[in-house]
């Protein structure tokens, strides 16, 4: 009898292990969904989060002062891909921006470059007839190749600066090939740019000190740049491979 007990015992207790483990597993699959390639939708909810990238339709986006998406901007394993117009077939370029504009939020993206590669997020932008390009009136958080790109030799055009007015205070951007987050909190004027978990940059625009530093930048001339505490989002096409991907927003 006191064997048969010791044998029921040990089940029960590799039962409940399994079971633990199994919990586990599952709270870990959960936790690292938003990692790596596809969106996780139901918990990017939870958290607040919105998707505005669904990792197989272009739905949301349009080209800057155009109609559609073009086909320069592709998907390819479920990152949206700018493909440069040198190569066959592919035309009707510019920055992919959001049909949507937004207020005081936190936005979320990973990146990566091609070699020698330049791009970049631009935020805040206002989209009229008066401004013809989307970098007139929106900042622009650098994507950049720094190991081989001419600009990464130019202070505060590097990756991760809010380019040509605050270089990043630290150097955390991944080389050619592997995958950057990049995070943009706009609150109230105030901004933070974080690249790869690290805070690189922190202003707060349309203050004395923004104001100096954009006059002494190459958007002096621009009377709208950094004017607009809302607006859209756009994805820029500078001519050279780059993938987005995970690209989600959440409002403050």
């Amino acid at each position: 009898m006191k064997k048969l007990l010791a044998i029921f015992c040990l089940i029960a207790l590799v039962a409940f292990v399994e079971e633990g483990e199994g919990k586990r597993s599952k709270i870990q699959t959960e936790v690292s969904g938003d990692k790596g390639k596809g969106n996780n939708h139901a918990l990017n909810a939870k958290k607040g989060w919105r998707t505005l990238f669904d990792g197989k339709t272009k739905n949301g986006w349009h080209i800057y002062r155009g109609e559609g998406t073009g086909n320069s901007w592709q998907i390819e394993d479920g990152a949206l891909v700018f493909v440069p117009s040198t190569e066959k077939g592919v035309k009707n370029g510019g920055d992919l921006t959001t049909n949507e504009e937004f207020e005081n939020y936190h936005f979320s993206v990973e990146w990566k470059i091609s070699e020698g590669g330049n791009s970049g997020i631009i935020f805040n932008v206002k989209e009229d007839s008066v401004n013809k390009k989307s970098y007139l009136t929106g900042m622009e958080m650098q994507v950049l190749d720094n190991d081989r790109h001419a600009d990464a030799k130019i202070i505060k055009h590097r990756a991760g600066d809010l380019y040509d007015l605050i270089s990043s205070s630290k150097e955390v951007a991944k080389p050619v090939g592997e995958w950057n987050k990049a995070e943009i909190i706009y609150n109230q004027n105030e901004l933070k740019l974080f690249l790869n978990g690290v805070n690189v940059v922190s202003t707060i625009v349309g203050d004395d000190n923004w104001n100096t530093m954009v006059a002494g930048s190459k958007f002096k001339t621009m009377p709208g740049f950094g004017k607009y505490h809302k607006g859209r989002i756009s994805l820029q096409d500078h001519g050279n491979k780059v993938w987005f991907r995970n690209i989600k927003i959440k409002q403050l």
